[in-house]
């Protein structure tokens, strides 16, 4: 996907803080009343998602980094943001975290999910993982050709696993080594 002339001038890309909470807060909900894409039903108020947000620290396998456009002032200024999660509850996954990437309706096709996930693995380079797993509602023709740019590979599809909007929709499994090469 080409970029924006001046993208990476344009948008910066940082770890996010409480102040962001409104804006990524609005951002999540979009998907959550308008698409499949994530399988919430009901949206969230940023009191709501301050755990979340506080899940995501600075430093550490599990990250927060949102793009900003830094010729913008205020919660329209925030593009979009990518996550690295726990991928499971239980100890023997610690090395192992979920990806995910959610850009504003207005920033999508411009380069935004792929300056995310850029800043978002190399952030990761030197964490103690070994996989990233993303899980994507189908069809999603866009997030399907990020993550294979990205070195992911699908892995397996869950069927049916989720139902919204009176209907039952596929996750597709894409995985992805992290870490020194071996």
């Amino acid at each position: 996907m080409p970029e924006t002339p001046g993208l990476r001038t344009e948008v910066q890309v940082r770890p996010g803080v409480a102040g962001d909470l409104a804006a990524l807060t609005d951002i999540y909900n979009h998907y959550v009343r308008e698409t499949a894409l994530t399988f919430d039903t009901v949206p969230f108020t940023p009191e709501q998602r301050m755990p979340w947000l506080l899940s995501h620290p600075e430093d550490g396998p599990h990250r927060l980094l949102v793009a900003q456009d830094v010729r913008i002032v205020g919660p329209a200024s925030v593009l979009g943001y990518a996550t690295s999660s726990a991928f499971r509850p239980k100890a023997a996954y610690a090395t192992s975290v979920e990806v995910s990437v959610y850009c504003t309706p207005q920033a999508a096709g411009r380069g935004i999910g792929t300056l995310l996930y850029e800043s978002l693995f190399e952030a990761l380079a030197d964490e103690d993982l070994h996989r990233a797993y993303a899980g994507i509602a189908l069809p999603n023709d866009a997030s399907v050709r990020l993550h294979k740019r990205f070195g992911f590979r699908h892995v397996g599809t869950y069927a049916e696993v989720g139902r919204k909007f009176g209907r039952y929709w596929d996750v597709a499994w894409y995985e992805r080594p992290l870490g020194p090469k071996t």
